[in-house]
């Protein structure tokens, strides 16, 4: 890890709720209505979660596995987002966000009009805010975790 945690404390808990309580919590809280509040596409929503946690390199984030009603995306999904732009088992939905979660994290200045065309045909104007707001959760956290070294620490609930 890159900062000092006491022995007796739990790191992320530390980091994220004693350190710098005004940010941390208001930024866990953000980050949890990602996932509780969510109204995209469990598939959709993986993609681009994985596709930042691959970029992110963030250990935690890519173990992890959104579940909802008992169901998670299959075994092998995380490969098939890597290939976002072959693999033959995503649809159009599923493969435009992680291509947006990519380009969201590492092309922003480049996403052109014939990139929105895309995006406004297949998601509403609600969904594109909300996507962009949960990538953005995620590059900010999952890399802030990364780069502190607490991802291989973090431990949480899962949704």
């Amino acid at each position: 890890m890159r900062i000092d945690i006491p022995e007796d404390k739990d790191p992320i808990a530390y980091v994220w709720g004693e350190m710098v309580p005004e940010i941390g919590i208001a930024a866990s809280t953000f980050s949890m209505k990602v996932y509780d509040h969510t109204t995209l596409g469990l598939r959709e929503f993986e993609a681009a979660r994985l596709r930042i946690a691959q970029i992110n390199g963030c250990v935690f984030c890519l173990d992890w596995r959104t579940e909802r009603d008992g169901e998670k995306v299959e075994d092998g999904f995380d490969e098939a987002v890597a290939q976002w732009r072959t693999t033959e088992v995503f649809d159009d939905r599923t493969r435009l966000a992680a291509e947006y979660a990519e380009r969201y994290a590492e092309d922003h200045h480049n996403l052109d009009d014939e990139f929105w065309a895309r995006m406004s045909a297949r998601y509403s104007q609600a969904e594109i805010v909300e996507l962009s707001m949960a990538i953005g959760s995620w590059l900010a956290f999952g890399r802030l975790n990364h780069v502190l070294g607490l991802d291989t620490v973090c431990v949480l609930t899962q949704h």
